[in-house]
């Protein structure tokens, strides 16, 4: 009686193997609905106005194309504008800078016995020779020529150069 039973079984399997082959291969495909109800597409029209009523801007190729060319001269015009203000601004700097004069100060410096390097310096500041006393002081005492003063009046330019005028006094 057993091999009854296991025959029995091995037959509904195999008769419901055979049952679901048939309805998978002779079966709707997957791509059909059981209803067959199908789905209308939107016109171009229609998908315009929707997108423009969200708030969308909807352009045609040539539209595209154009509204590019506009942006790209409106930036080469902007670059045109910046070059010519910047040869104006260099033309502006450079008629300036011609018609600033040089103005050169001349002082005849009379350095007396007891004079110190201070001294000459307040009165070089005061002559517009050079621009900080201190820094002349500071000068002289680094080359060591504080004590080298020589007496008797020199002759000196604002275009003299610090070691200029520390070599003519000193």
């Amino acid at each position: 009686m057993k091999a009854k039973i296991i025959r029995s079984f091995a037959a509904g399997i195999m008769l419901a193997s055979a049952v679901s082959g048939a309805v998978y291969f002779f079966g709707p495909s997957k791509g059909e609905d059981s209803q067959k109800t199908k789905i209308a597409q939107p016109t171009d029209e229609e998908m315009k106005e929707r997108l423009t009523s969200d708030g969308y801007i909807v352009l045609t190729e040539d539209e595209w194309v154009a509204e590019l060319a506009a942006v790209e001269a409106a930036k080469q015009e902007e670059a045109k504008q910046a070059e010519q203000e910047t040869d104006k601004k260099e033309e502006q700097k450079e008629q300036s800078e011609e018609v600033k004069e040089v103005v050169v100060y001349r002082t005849v410096l009379n350095v007396a016995s007891g004079m110190t390097s201070i001294d000459v310096g307040n009165a070089l500041v005061k002559g517009k020779i050079i621009d900080n006393a201190k820094a002349f002081f500071d000068e002289v005492e680094k080359r060591g020529l504080a004590n080298e003063l020589r007496p008797g009046t020199f002759e000196l330019d604002s275009k003299m150069s610090m070691d200029q005028v520390i070599n003519t006094i000193f």
